[in-house]
């Protein structure tokens, strides 16, 4: 008993860590430059169609009123098809679980009922049954979904969301959760996967940067090239090309996001969505 409640503390203490980390690291982010280069966007599924390669794309519904968009900018699809040919080559299949997020997808998607209630559901563990202050909420869930454009890659068009799995027989590589886990085991080095999934994770961000996609250092599943996410974890000292982006469809054209540093949930949405999170896991208790 005593052993379980030492590793409970120690995961706890490891996940307020990495989050309030993940919270400093966003608001770096929030102040480098982007000097966004306007290039348009292109469909993943259509290139990996048009060149052959394997890959798998997500049916997971997205939040309410949206819908996926496998795209990327057009300078990241080359990297992209090899990422999946190495992938092939080694045995494993690559499954883009997310890629360009619209604005209006990415506010949906932090308000989501089961995003936040899972990240409401930390927060009290976290807190030990104390229900969390707006601001306090505010920074968990800026931490695992970004809450204002510039510190959003999905919305640059320059980020993937990703799973493996194996070509034969199509099990899940073992990273230690699979996607969308939101716990202790979402940074990238959490200690608490088994020796082989952390070995895993290494060996995709590997591969994933042998083709110039950065590892995001809290979530396990989240790669990004060519935004301020890539250039200050690569040590960059240029200003990041890729910023958050409206597209049109079908040409694939893009505009800035016009003041991207603009949160995109108020204090009072962020309460009220507490509060009904709140009655939602009394019900279910």
């Amino acid at each position: 008993m005593q052993n379980r409640r030492a590793d409970d503390e120690a995961r706890r203490l490891f996940w307020a860590e990495q989050m309030d980390a993940a919270f400093l690291f966003m608001q770096k982010v929030a102040l480098l430059p982007v000097n966004e280069c306007g290039e348009p966007m292109a469909s993943l599924a259509e290139a990996a169609r048009n060149a052959d390669v394997e890959v798998l794309f997500s049916e997971r519904p997205a939040p309410a009123g949206s819908k996926r968009l496998f795209y990327l900018r057009k300078g990241l699809i080359a990297p992209f098809l090899d990422i999946a040919r190495d992938m092939n080559r080694r045995g494993w299949l690559l499954k883009v679980e997310d890629a360009y997020r619209t604005v209006e997808t990415q506010k949906r998607l932090a308000v989501q009922e089961y995003v936040f209630d899972v990240i409401l559901t930390r927060m009290l563990w976290e807190l030990k049954g104390r229900p969390p202050t707006v601001q306090e909420m505010l920074r968990r869930v800026s931490a695992l979904v970004a809450t204002c454009p510039k510190v959003g890659t999905h919305m640059s068009g320059s980020a993937l969301d990703i799973s493996v799995l194996r070509r034969d027989g199509g099990a899940e590589v073992d990273r230690g959760a699979p996607y969308l886990e939101m716990s202790e085991l979402t940074p990238m080095n959490s200690p608490f996967p088994s020796r082989e999934a952390r070995e895993n994770r290494k060996e995709i961000s590997a591969l994933m940067a042998r083709h110039g996609f950065v590892a995001y250092p809290y979530e396990f599943w989240h790669y990004s090239s060519g935004d301020a996410y890539a250039d200050h974890l690569s040590g960059s000292s240029e200003p990041a090309g890729y910023g958050a982006v409206h597209m049109e469809l079908p040409e694939g054209s893009t505009r800035a996001v016009p003041n991207p540093t603009q949160p995109l949930h108020t204090d009072e949405e962020i309460r009220c969505q507490i509060e009904r999170s709140l009655s939602r896991l009394k019900r279910k208790a």
